[in-house]
């Protein structure tokens, strides 16, 4: 039995949807089930040539064998749901909670005709805060009583503790990033819900005491999207210097780019419970480590900049990722 959460350190766009497809493959989960707040955060995983941007799937969706949820934290959106599962042709194996919150036309509408949401808070939106207002005042609709979804309703919280008492192995893919985390991030320019591992965990139904590993995922290069503060923001004249222009899965906004932040990368481990680090774009520290897959292959300045890390999260940095592909990986948890 096994039960891991994946979840972002920083600002979300971590590259956890990469981690996540590429733990899947490797620990060859029975259940990926996600949590987080819902179709505001995207993931992409790329395979080759072919990328993926999956906004309500989990991103693990990319390891067939595994069953894929939605836990009941999660806002759902029917028609991004409905879309997604049939682009993915992963209708025969995802399921959604019934008692997910469900995001109408309506909420999307308050969204994007909010002042506040859209200017000062850089809302994405699609519906979410809204829609987790109307669940908070208990008059949102839930999923089971949506009939669209009704082939897709399941009890995920039963499913998954399931699969662990018969000694499966679990994922819990989070979404967003810690400094969004409506509780510990960067108030008021956060998301409608927390972020954090123990949400995820709650999202999905799961006790603290069954959760096994919380690898958290750091970007060498930590990127945010929309307004709020951002303490070690570069120019845009300086990260198109390094060659850095990243855009936002969801809202297609360009990424504010900034250098590594210690002191947030601590604390958000800390309140993370971490376990293992991930660190995403060590090729970005130095290009000629790009698509190694050995830790051998990786220069002193990447090793340099891993031990600074290791040093600032206070645990093993074990997923090291040198490049956008699945397979451009360096896994050494086996060295735990």
């Amino acid at each position: 039995m096994s039960c891991t959460i994946i979840v972002g350190g920083f600002f979300g766009d971590e590259g956890k949807g990469k981690i996540v497809a590429h733990v899947a493959h490797q620990d060859r989960p029975s259940i990926i089930s996600r949590g987080g707040v819902g179709p505001n955060a995207g993931h992409t995983v790329r395979i080759g040539e072919k990328a993926y941007g999956v906004r309500m799937v989990p991103s693990g969706f990319v390891y067939p064998e595994a069953t894929l949820m939605i836990g009941s934290g999660v806002l759902v959106d029917p028609r991004v749901f409905l879309r997604e599962v049939d682009l993915l042709g992963a209708r025969d194996r995802t399921f959604v909670d019934g008692r997910c919150g469900i995001i109408e036309e309506d909420h999307i509408a308050r969204d994007k005709g909010s002042q506040h949401l859209r200017e000062k808070i850089g809302s994405t939106g699609t519906g979410c805060g809204p829609a987790n207002a109307d669940r908070v005042l208990r008059t949102s609709r839930q999923a089971k009583d949506v009939p669209e979804l009704a082939d897709f309703i399941t009890d995920v919280a039963e499913d998954v503790n399931c699969a662990l008492d018969k000694g499966e192995t679990v994922l819990l893919e989070g979404t967003q990033g810690f400094g969004i985390s409506l509780y510990f991030g960067t108030y008021p320019y956060v998301t409608s819900k927390d972020t954090s591992a123990s949400q995820i965990a709650a999202d999905n139904g799961v006790g603290p005491t069954r959760i096994d590993d919380v690898i958290v995922v750091f970007k060498a290069y930590p990127t945010r999207v929309g307004e709020g503060p951002f303490s070690t923001e570069m120019s845009v004249e300086r990260s198109h210097e390094l060659g850095i222009e990243e855009f936002g899965t969801v809202t297609h906004r360009q990424r504010r780019i900034g250098t590594w932040d210690g002191k947030m990368a601590h604390y958000s481990a800390m309140i993370n419970g971490c376990t293992q680090a991930a660190i995403t774009g060590i090729d970005r520290i130095d290009p000629a480590c790009f698509g190694a897959t050995d830790y051998d292959r990786l220069t002193g300045k990447a090793k340099d900049f891993i031990a600074q890390a290791e040093e600032d999260i206070g645990k093993p940095v074990t997923l090291i990722s040198t490049g956008p592909e699945m397979s451009q990986i360096i896994d050494l948890r086996g060295e735990l």
